[in-house]
């Protein structure tokens, strides 16, 4: 039992931990999948592998236990009488029969239970992580009626198992019955006409009896069996699925003397999930090292979509994203990333100190404390952290929920800064602040802006009038592009969006 409980306890660590190597390691598209949703994966993950446990483990033990009683008790009762065996083990295929069908059923209600608790498990996730909205808007009781919704498919599913159930347990007993009364009535033959011992007709009936005992508890392991069967199934499917974007990779183009050269050419893109929208429709455009490009344009005209194709979160279905003159499909995914900041419009934080939040920004290196409180004062963070009790030591939370967005995305930029990016990346990243907290966090940015590679996804035109170049997008191109004394000289849709605030069209 401690060799086999141990062996499991070990297989379940193991699992888990490929599984989540394996879910970090997949393209941002697979997670777009509502069937990959965090709540589905986290539940998964915690379900999955300690159902495969149920069927391995001590089980194990038990099942091998089982089986070397079954066959020694048979070896036995063909020693003190075959003709009799033979008779009782005829009514063993039928028992067997039970089983089988008993475990085909279960494996199919294994299947809708776990699709049914990964569905709650989207529901009580997106709940959880939105806990303050939900309050908000007062829908607490609607989604306790969609969780207890999910939750009906596995209850009719139970009752539909002791159905399954009850109608191979009765079947069972049947077989069992009738299969006394042929050996009692058999036994009895033989020891009247050919001699036979009535003890030996009970050893071989004791025998026989034990060995059914030992199929039993062999047999109340179906369930567990049905419900491993398909979680191993669902585990080594992740496992063997290759990314389309690999993260792990080590192939890839590098180079030493990266400049931050970004070109845009004639780039098309569709969603995975939506592949019947264009998002991006002939893209072009280019950076040179060291300016500022800022996309504008209205909502779902492709500005973030465009910025996820630099960052390789997905390919471009034609044309191509040059890098200093590399293809962005033959680089390195983790080398790309590692020249790469972000600071987007909703900060996410990790629930951590402040110190170690801004230290996630390069993973590549030991970074000291010095490093720490310098990118703090690029960011204008390093004052509002020393006013705190605990410094830079301040848990902020989960998902920074101690601090005010202005504070959260100042802890964000010096993210970025630490990482000394050559390409910075800002996402509406002052889109969503009060007046005071933008002028902060636009003169943080306009410091970090220094000597890299910039572009800029605008909400507010006020932010990038100073750009070198300003793209104005529609429908997935760019229709306008050029500085801002440019494109107001030209009168066309910038210099519209500027002076009356009319969408762009």
């Amino acid at each position: 039992g401690y060799a086999f409980s141990k062996s499991g306890e070990l297989l379940t660590r193991r699992l888990r931990r490929l599984g989540f190597h394996a879910m970090l390691g997949q393209e941002i598209g697979w997670f777009d999948d509502h069937r990959n949703s965090p709540g589905a994966l986290t539940t998964r993950l915690a379900t999955d592998a300690s159902q495969v446990q149920g069927a391995t483990g001590s089980q194990i033990g038990m099942i091998v236990n089982s089986l070397t009683n079954i066959g020694v008790a048979i070896f036995m009762s063909f020693y003190f009488s075959w003709k009799l065996t033979l008779l009782i083990l005829c009514f063993l295929p039928f028992i067997a029969l039970s089983g089988g069908f008993q475990a085909k059923m279960l494996t199919g209600f294994a299947k809708q239970d776990k699709q049914a608790m990964e569905a709650a498990g989207r529901i009580s996730g997106e709940a959880l992580n939105n806990i303050r909205t939900i309050a908000g808007l007062g829908k607490e009781r609607s989604f306790v009626d969609m969780y207890e919704a999910q939750l009906d498919a596995p209850y009719q599913a139970a009752l539909k198992k002791a159905n399954v159930y009850g109608a191979c347990y009765g079947f069972a007993q049947c077989v069992v019955f009738l299969t006394n009364s042929a050996s009692y009535r058999f036994g009895g033959y033989l020891v009247r006409q050919e001699g036979l011992h009535f003890s030996l007709v009970f050893r071989v009936i004791s025998a026989i009896v034990t060995s059914g005992t030992a199929l039993g508890r062999a047999s109340s392991y179906t369930p567990d069996y049905a419900k491993a069967k398909i979680s191993a199934a669902r585990f080594f499917q992740l496992l063997d699925r290759v990314p389309q974007i690999s993260v792990y990779s080590d192939k890839g183009d590098k180079w030493d003397n990266f400049q931050g050269n970004i070109e845009f050419i004639d780039c098309k893109f569709t969603y995975p999930t939506r592949p019947d929208i264009q998002v991006l429709n002939g893209l072009n455009v280019s950076v040179k090292p060291g300016q500022t490009l800022a996309f504008v344009g209205s909502s779902g005209c492709g500005k973030s979509t465009s910025v996820q194709l630099l960052e390789r979160f997905y390919d471009p279905d034609q044309g191509r994203v040059l890098i200093d003159g590399h293809d962005s499909t033959r680089v390195n995914v983790p080398f790309l990333r590692s020249k790469i900041g972000i600071v987007s419009q909703e900060p996410i934080l990790f629930d951590c100190s402040i110190a170690e939040n801004i230290k996630y920004g390069d993973n590549s290196r030991e970074i000291s404390m010095n490093e720490v409180i310098s990118a703090a004062k690029k960011a204008q963070l390093h004052s509002f952290v020393m006013s705190l009790p605990e410094k830079y030591d301040t848990n902020v939370g989960a998902q920074g929920s101690q601090l005010s967005r202005g504070q959260k995305q100042r802890i964000a930029i010096a993210r970025a800064i630490i990482r000394d990016p050559k390409i910075l990346l800002l996402d509406e990243a002052t889109s969503a602040l009060d007046t005071e907290s933008e002028k902060t966090v636009q003169e943080a940015l306009d410091k970090a802006r220094e000597g890299r590679t910039c572009i800029v996804i605008a909400h507010r035109l006020s932010t990038i009038q100073n750009s070198d170049i300003i793209a104005v997008m529609s429908r997935g191109f760019v229709i306008e592009k050029g500085t801002h004394d440019q494109l107001m000289a030209v009168k066309g849709a910038y210099y519209k969006l500027v002076t009356t605030g009319a969408p762009i069209s």
